[in-house]
């Protein structure tokens, strides 16, 4: 979503709320959950499609090889166009950091609450640490989710006191994490901006400095499932998003013509979302799509979304080379306006972008 100096600017605060994992673990199949967690909106919008579907999936391989990139690239632009959300393979990051940054967050979260809470949030302004989000009221509905959050990049923006030293291995892990998908993200950019006509190096100065950040995401397991939303339905404020999931449970949702569809996650593929900047910039043609995280009974789910934005001192606006003699689909704001328009509310939709729209 943003930079270090954006979040210091907009984020301002979130209201400490109970920590979920705790409160999960402490129910039964006969306890009650407190009603601030109680969403009716979960149950009056059910899944409408019940099989979990896979999302097109885009090699990176294919999409850089002289032999198959045209049609790759093809694929990738109708994908943006169609679904907005999509399954990267072949992505080129080891295996072995996935599977050691994978136990890194799993022994994160097992840890006892004391230990997590060495890295609470501190209410800076940046949201960075252990605890949640986006809770501006003592009457809000809450998720039921609790977060680790810190800023990778640029590197001078990290704050290396919310950087666990244990496990031992995480802060390397996240470390080279970070590094690895700023490649992948700057491969995908360059065909994103062929796509739609507009010279790589445009998207290149649109995201100097290849601003990044990290939300781990634990979704307890919760005996009334129905009742509760692991993340409340949103866009993301960023360019665009890669989750990686931590375990084989699966919660994600989209909303896909006016439905709430599953989606499942091939083994260590990174499913990929466009997030409200590059809905702007592309005028339109690329949407940002509704999300939701939805909880298991029995298990937890847990997943690691690496946000990639733009440069702090942009001017959100439709690109002149993808307007050219059409329609102007949005109007322009800074990108700290529309930063601070979003922390200052709760999640809802995309409500903040709709704005925008003329």
């Amino acid at each position: 979503m943003a930079t270090g100096e954006v979040h210091s600017q907009c984020a301002g605060y979130t209201l400490p709320v109970p920590n979920v994992q705790s409160l999960a673990t402490s129910l039964d199949k006969s306890s009650q959950i407190p009603e601030r967690y109680v969403r009716p909106e979960a149950e009056v919008n059910p899944i409408a499609r019940t099989n979990e579907i896979e999302l097109p999936v885009i090699d990176l391989v294919k999409l850089i090889d002289p032999e198959f990139s045209k049609e790759e690239a093809a694929k990738l632009h109708l994908t943006c166009q169609e679904w907005s959300f999509f399954q990267l393979v072949n992505h080129g990051v080891p295996e072995e950091l996935i599977e050691g940054l994978k136990a890194n967050t799993l022994e994160f979260f097992n840890k006892p609450l004391e230990e997590k809470m060495v890295y609470k949030q501190d209410n800076d302004g940046t949201l960075q640490g252990y605890g949640q989000a986006f809770v501006l009221s003592e009457e809000q509905k809450l998720d039921w989710c609790d977060m680790f959050y810190v800023m990778t990049r640029p590197v001078a923006l990290r704050n290396m006191k919310f950087w666990p030293t244990s496990p031992s291995t995480f802060r390397d892990n996240i470390d080279r994490y970070s590094l690895e998908l700023t490649k992948v993200a700057s491969c995908l950019w360059q065909y994103i901006a062929t796509n739609l006509g507009v010279a790589p190096e445009v998207f290149t100065q649109l995201f100097k400095d290849r601003p990044q950040r990290m939300r781990f995401n634990y979704y307890p397991p919760c005996p009334e499932a129905d009742k509760v939303i692991g993340i409340s339905p949103h866009s993301d404020a960023t360019g665009f998003s890669i989750l990686l999931q931590i375990n084989d449970v699966q919660g994600l949702q989209i909303r896909k013509d006016g439905e709430w569809i599953a989606v499942s996650a091939l083994p260590n593929a990174f499913i990929v979302n466009l997030g409200d900047i590059t809905e702007v910039l592309s005028n339109g043609i690329y949407k940002s799509i509704e999300h939701r995280a939805m909880i298991n009974t029995q298990h937890p789910r847990i997943s690691l979304v690496a946000f990639h934005g733009p440069d702090n001192s942009l001017m959100l606006r439709p690109l002149p080379e993808v307007v050219g003699d059409g329609k102007l689909n949005y109007g322009s704001v800074s990108y700290q306006e529309f930063m601070k328009a979003l922390f200052n509310k709760k999640l809802e939709g995309k409500s903040v972008i709709e704005k925008l729209k003329l």
